[in-house]
Parts: C-alpha cells; sequence; structure tokens
C-alpha cells in the first residue's frame, strides 16, 4: 500500500468519525469546512486517496465509501452494533428499490432483543408524507427484518411489484388486501393486494439531526 501524507490520514479519518456520528459519508464541502481548505484541494485529496484504493466515490453527493474502516470501529461503545445505512426510501409516493450502501449507524445492541444483528438496517427518509408522525425528510429510519407479520398501525417499509419503495403505516384490509397510510393529509391512502407487497422491515426507531 502506498504511502498517506498526514492531511490524507486526517482526512480518512474525519471521514470515519463522521461516518459513525451521522450515519453517512461527509460532502467536499463539510471536509472543505473542517480543515479550512479548498474543495479543489479535498477533491486532489480523495482522487489521491482513490489511487492508493483508501476509498471509493461517484459523482452523488455522500457517496465516498471507505475501502479500510480501522480507526472509529474501536470506538464503538459496549453493547452497541454497526448497521448499514442503505440509501433512501421514500415518504411520499413510491421511489425506485433502496439504492447502495452510504454507511453505517451506531445502535444499541438491545433494541429489538429478538432480532438478529443482520437483520437490523438503517433508511434515509426522503418525502413528508409521513411528517404527521414525526418523520421528516432527512430522518433516518432504523428498520427490523422479522419473520412476523406487522401488526395494524405498523410504520412499515415496504416493497412494491416494480421494485419500489415506500414507508407508510401498515393497516390490513378484507380480501386479502393492504392499505398503506401515509401520516399527511396532503397524500392518498395506497391500498394494494397482499401479493403485491412484499414488507421488508418494521421501523423500530428514527434519528434525526439537529
Amino acid at each position: 500500500m502506498k504511502t498517506l501524507t498526514e492531511k490524507q490520514r486526517n482526512i480518512l479519518e474525519f471521514i470515519e468519525e463522521f461516518l459513525d456520528r451521522e450515519g453517512m459519508a461527509p460532502t467536499v464541502y463539510e471536509i472543505a469546512d473542517h480543515f479550512g481548505i479548498k474543495t479543489s484541494t479535498v477533491f486532489a485529496h480523495l482522487r489521491a486517496l482513490q489511487r492508493k484504493k483508501q476509498l471509493s466515490r461517484s459523482s452523488k453527493a455522500r457517496s465516498i465509501s471507505l475501502s479500510c474502516r480501522t480507526h472509529s470501529r474501536h470506538k464503538i461503545p459496549a453493547g452497541a452494533l454497526l448497521i448499514p445505512l442503505l440509501g433512501r426510501v421514500n415518504a411520499g409516493a413510491p421511489s425506485e428499490s433502496i439504492a447502495f450502501k452510504e454507511g453505517e449507524v451506531c445502535v444499541s445492541s438491545q433494541l429489538v432483543p429478538d432480532v438478529p444483528p443482520e437483520n437490523l438496517f438503517a433508511l434515509r427518509v426522503q418525502g413528508e408524507s409521513m411528517r404527521d408522525l414525526g418523520i421528516f425528510d432527512g430522518d433516518i429510519v432504523i428498520v427490523a427484518q422479522t419473520s412476523s407479520k406487522p401488526r395494524s398501525g405498523d410504520i412499515v417499509v415496504a416493497l412494491l411489484q416494480g421494485g419500489e419503495v415506500t414507508v407508510k403505516s401498515y393497516f390490513p384490509k378484507t380480501q386479502g388486501r393492504i392499505e398503506l397510510r401515509p401520516a399527511n393529509p396532503e397524500y392518498n391512502v395506497q391500498i394494494y393486494s397482499a401479493d403485491e407487497v412484499t414488507i421488508q422491515g418494521r421501523v423500530v426507531e428514527l434519528r434525526r439531526k439537529y
């Protein structure tokens, strides 16, 4: 592995700490602001780190992904674990399916004691259809995958036919139908037959950056 400069090591450590704290990668502007340098300088450091196989990134915002996490993993508190932050889920009209891993989120290992850690994941909410239940655009929801069916009124992540994903309140109906209910009067209730919907998990916790 090619030797890193002190500035490159500092940037890697900052990205690791930001990922653990915020559950997402920092933007180029946030890195520049933290170190008091120009964005063009940040781009140069990131390109160098890519050449040295320390990270990968795309043209999308917050797309930095570290190849090896060596520092911040040792700072995980006792009784906690890291779960993947898997892109965005729409809290409006259904969106494209869950995209890619944005980062990791630290949660209590006792958050859902009967659910294995590998069945927990996080999603970033996009849209305002669940605002009256206190879920806003940009919030992070922690989701538990279980074998049991959700209860009436549970907030769920639902995969629809065609690969679309949405977060809504779940209400079973008669004749094998499912109601996915928003918490915002500006959005319509969605009703599907049960075979059109796969419940990917139940929302068990909400995170918000103030």
